[in-house]
């Protein structure tokens, strides 16, 4: 396939790898060009704009930092809106629920393409796995070709509903995975001070009950701190602060995010915003902070 993708970050940068191994055709754009140029050595096509980018292929990605990201690379001058045949856009950036419905109306009354909600979850290491999960919303005529296409990355890609759909799918993912790391903090934290060999917990716990995905891979990262980072703790934040917006607009009662909101908006005024989210150790094993 032929594709275009903008936001070339911690998880697009690889996902465009992939893209590319598994022998498509990619046209990419970035706000910084020299982040593109390991990718161009792979074989990736340079774009000066989105539109650029987006025009006369067979669909195009997305993998950017926030809402005014988002709004600037897809309606901005030379945003996507205006390229050539636009057809499908799928944007794995995380955003809220009722922004994207608008985006998605507002894209489809312009140019007749549809927009497909697909955040995902893994990290870095599920795109370089491939094993990705991509929680999407929007029409479902578009996803056959789009999943062709995201198969290089995902091995689960779940249809979720109408536009927004994938988006607060997303958020049910971050308000599990933030509040598991704040309990694995803690948990690490008490554990520190009871003379426990830190390095064997998670060993430990492995099989058991308490065993998760997060705790095999934080626990050693808390316990000592290490590069390349997984996702700054500022980006979780921003992920629980719009849980929370939503659960307000809906009427959901979520006293526990509630609470690591407040630790997460804590371990950023203390600097630790653009550490990785483990980095939340610090709060409950203040002598972490260093190794950050």
């Amino acid at each position: 396939m032929k594709l275009a993708f903008c936001g070339l970050g911690l998880m697009g940068e690889p996902m465009v790898k992939r893209l590319l191994a598994a022998g498509h055709t990619v046209k990419v754009w970035n706000r910084t060009p020299a982040k593109a140029q390991a990718l161009i050595a792979l074989g990736a096509q340079w774009c000066d704009t989105p539109a650029q980018a987006a025009s006369d292929v067979d669909g195009v990605f997305m993998c950017l930092l926030n809402t005014s990201a988002v709004e600037q690379v897809v309606f901005g001058p030379a945003g996507i809106l205006h390229a050539r045949h636009l057809r499908w856009l799928v944007d794995h950036s995380s955003v809220p629920p009722e922004q994207t419905r608008a985006w998605s109306q507002r894209l489809l009354a312009a140019s007749q393409a549809d927009w497909l909600d697909a955040p995902v979850s893994g990290g870095v290491a599920g795109v370089q796995a491939g094993s990705l999960a991509v929680m999407v919303g929007g029409p479902a005529s578009p996803l056959e070709s789009a999943s062709q296409a995201m198969s290089a990355y995902a091995s689960n890609i779940t249809h979720m509903g109408d536009s927004g759909a994938g988006q607060a799918t997303k958020l049910c993912n971050q308000t599990i995975v933030a509040s598991t790391v704040a309990a694995i903090a803690e948990a690490v934290g008490l554990a520190h001070r009871n003379g426990i060999d830190l390095k064997q917990l998670a060993k430990a716990l492995q099989g058991g009950w308490a065993d998760s995905k997060p705790l095999q891979v934080f626990v050693p990262r808390m316990v000592t701190p290490c590069q390349p980072s997984i996702g700054a703790l500022s980006t979780m934040l921003k992920d629980v602060d719009t849980v929370m917006q939503v659960a307000q607009s809906s009427g959901a009662p979520m006293p526990v995010m509630a609470t690591v909101q407040q630790q997460l908006r804590a371990a950023q005024a203390a600097g630790l915003g653009e550490a990785e989210l483990s980095a939340l150790i610090c709060l409950v094993w203040p002598e972490q902070r260093s190794a950050f």
